[in-house]
This record gives structure tokens, sequence and C-alpha cells, in this order.
């Protein structure tokens, strides 16, 4: 009889239904979209191997993006704008991705995530930012920098790929310094970027730049123009591993034992000494 092979152990061991209470322990990791398509909105491949990164890291990904307009569509056979499109809604076009299982991101809460990633592509440059038309003075998206304000005040780890490390320099460089990566630092957003207060670092494609102090994590990805799939998928991969182990365990802590519980225990006779551990017990006399 032949043995199994290490991909057969696998499947055989790992159990096909998931308790709830195991669900309910994953990293929950927000995977911010602006649409569909990397010339007006979300890199398709950069967001698809965001999610299956997460998905084979145990991870639950939960996609977000804002509901608004966009009225740059631009087709993606010619490269050039499209006059005879009409406005399209970012919510909608992101749910392509999503399989429409998405949020809008004015409805999160600003701790209701373990982590946050954001996939690159134009939409980055014109809808959760300005930064297309305004460069070093570019405005971010309300909620957007609602949420990156809120992650780094709790220590939550980020992730940027591609362009949307430009966010990370407009929100959080003046504020941390926050070091991160576009690829080359002679590219025109990481001179940008460092204007903005970022520490910018230059990396290779299939390489990630970790920010310890600010919990933050990039990988340039396709700001390389002759970047390979294969190598971008090596760089998110590495990135996304990077933030689920930068990100807090959200198992519960567990359940004292029955003669570990104060109940068990009854009352203490006097003039034997108390734990020191107990905080209500450790009074001075008097």
């Amino acid at each position: 009889m032949k043995a199994p092979s290490i991909v057969e152990l696998e499947v055989l061991f790992d159990p096909v239904e998931k308790s709830a209470s195991a669900v309910a322990m994953a990293k929950r990791v927000g995977v911010v979209l602006s649409g569909c398509g990397s010339e007006d909105g979300s890199e398709v491949r950069e967001a698809v191997l965001t999610l299956l990164s997460l998905e084979r890291g145990g991870a639950e990904p939960v996609c977000l993006a804002p509901d608004l307009t966009q009225s740059r569509v631009v087709d993606h056979l010619s490269g050039k704008v499209d006059p005879g499109v009409g406005p399209r809604r970012v919510l909608v076009e992101a749910a392509r991705i999503a399989r429409g299982q998405l949020r809008d991101i004015a409805s999160v809460r600003d701790n209701e995530f373990d982590a946050l990633i954001f996939p690159g592509g134009h939409g980055v440059a014109n809808l959760l930012s300005n930064y297309a038309d305004k460069g070093v003075v570019c405005n971010v998206h309300t909620d957007v920098e609602r949420l990156l304000r809120a992650m780094l005040a709790r220590r939550r780890p980020m992730g940027f790929i591609c362009l949307a490390p430009i966010l990370a320099a407009r929100v959080l460089g003046p504020v941390a310094g926050v070091r991160i990566t576009l690829g080359s630092r002679a590219c025109e957003p990481a001179k940008h970027a460092a204007v903005m207060g970022a520490d910018v670092r230059p990396c290779p494609l299939r390489d990630i730049v970790v920010d310890q102090k600010t919990s933050v994590v990039s990988t340039p990805a396709y700001m390389y123009e002759d970047a390979r799939l294969a190598d971008v998928a090596v760089g998110v991969d590495k990135a996304v591993r990077m933030v689920l182990s930068l990100a807090r365990d959200r198992r519960p802590r567990p359940e004292p034992g029955p003669m570990e519980r104060p109940e068990a225990k009854g009352p203490q006779p006097a003039g034997l000494p108390t734990p020191a551990g107990d905080p209500i017990l450790r009074k001075r006399p008097g």
C-alpha cells in the first residue's frame, strides 16, 4: 500500500468543518478595496493574492470599500479613459472582487479588525485619496484616514501593497515617520512619500519592508513595471504573513479549572499566608 503524500495527509487531518469557537478566534483582517481594475480601482491580482494568503494563514478576511462615485473609468484594453462609460459606484465595482461580500468602510468601527491590508491600483490615488491630482499635499478619504490613525493608536498591524504605501506616508508619515517602500527610491511616488514625512526604503520585488515601531508592512508588487505574477505573489504572501504574525492572538484566556476558581477554595483560614499574587489580599496592616 502506497504511503500518503504530505499534501494528502494535510487534507486528511484538516477538518472540513471548523467549530464556531475556532472561527470566532480567527484574526479578522480588513482588506480595503477601491473598485476593480488596476488603472482605475484596485489591482485585481494583488487583491486576490492578498485574500488567498489570508485564508491560507487562517485569518478571516473582510473586504471593505468606500461608497463613492467613480467618474473616471478606464478601458483596460486600450489603457485610455473611456468617455462613453457613465459613472460607477466604487462599492459595486469592488463587489466584483469580493464576490458580493463586502462592507461600506463608513460602517466599520475603529476597533473592529486585528489588522488592515491595502492592495494597490490607481484607485488608491483617485478614490482612497486625491494623490493623482494633488501630489504631496493630497487628502486621504476620511474613513481611510480614521482607520489608519485608529490602528496606529492601538498598535495593530497594517499592510500596504504597490502604490498603497502612499496612504501610510500621507497619514502616518507626519506623526510617526513611518518606514515604507514603493520599490525604487527613484520613482516619483517614493520621492513624494519622503516629502510627506515617511522613511522610504528601496526594496526588491519579492521582498518586504517592516516598520516594527508602527507595525507597518509594505511590498512593491507592480511598482516594478516588469513584475511577473509569480514574483508579486511571493512579495504579497510575505507581507500578509508578516502582518498576521504581528497581529495579536484573539484566543480567549483558558477557563480556570474547578479547583482554581475562587469559590472552590473557600474562605482563607486565619493565620495562613495569603497568595502573593492576590492584589486584594496584599493590603498593608491597619
